[in-house]
């Protein structure tokens, strides 16, 4: 695996990737590299076939405080330049977003700006007490992309993603979980350990199914409404998969079925 600073990658159980975002003394801003390095890492992820799930975090105490202002000066200082950080970035985010099994964010802290653009491209948001969320391209005189408004809204709805865009304001956990910008609001010493555990669970399930099941997801937030012939295809071709038979198995001999 390639080693990307401000990117480690760990294993911490057999089976669940762990990406973190580390840049602590910045609360884990997004810099240009770790934006391009994004998208190369979970390509070399995607071609471990034991992967069950991606969690993405952020160092320390914060997820991540969206991406390193310190930057913009080089960053945006031509339309050139600007439109290459904004690809880069939109590539991650469609890397994410992409990323064929299932992906967690687990939110501590600050999840601002692109950090929080971060987290909704995941399945998946679990945050505990301290998380804090925010959108703020009002305050800086920028503008959101449509695609990040996009999955903004199917997060939340046009009424709530209205709310968090025009106020750019701070909403906290409980909040946020109530407009469903997050999935889970957990203790704060609990959140590590109730993540893993839900990666785990993953582990026991058929990893086409869930591959098939996300690819179908995606179809219907890219705007399909009824079958196709791939999605019909892709539905029938699980009665003659390996899983389906080890499944069937499983269940009439009143076992777990092992689909490693």
């Amino acid at each position: 695996m390639t080693d990307t600073p401000n990117l480690p990658l760990d294993r911490p159980h057999p089976g669940i990737a762990r990406l973190t975002l580390s840049q602590p003394a910045r609360r884990n801003a997004i810099n240009a590299a770790m934006w391009a390095a994004i998208p190369n890492i979970l390509v070399e992820l995607e071609a471990d076939e034991t992967l069950r799930a991606l969690i993405i975090t952020g160092d320390g105490a914060h997820f991540a405080a969206g991406a390193d202002i310190s930057e913009f000066g080089t960053l945006y200082s031509t339309p050139e330049t600007s439109a290459k950080i904004s690809r880069d970035i939109q590539t991650a985010f469609d890397a994410v977003a992409a990323f064929p099994m299932p992906t967690i964010a687990m939110i501590r802290g600050a999840c601002v700006g692109g950090g929080c653009g971060l987290a909704l491209c995941c399945d998946l948001r679990f945050a505990d007490n301290t998380a804090i969320f925010a959108i703020t391209p009002a305050k800086l005189g920028l503008v959101y992309p449509f695609g990040d408004i996009a999955r903004l809204i199917d997060a939340v709805g046009v009424a709530h993603a209205s709310d968090i865009l025009l106020s750019a304001r701070v909403i906290k956990a409980k909040p946020a979980r109530k407009m469903g910008l997050i999935h889970r609001v957990i203790g704060v010493e609990a959140l590590e350990a109730e993540v893993m555990k839900y990666a785990d669970g993953l582990k026991a399930l058929s990893p086409e199914s869930l591959r098939i099941t996300k690819s179908m997801i995606s179809a219907y937030r890219a705007g399909q409404r009824t079958d196709t012939t791939e999605t019909d295809a892709q539905f029938l071709a699980g009665f003659s998969s390996k899983d389906f038979g080890e499944g069937f198995r499983a269940f009439l001999e009143k076992r777990k079925p092992d689909f490693n």
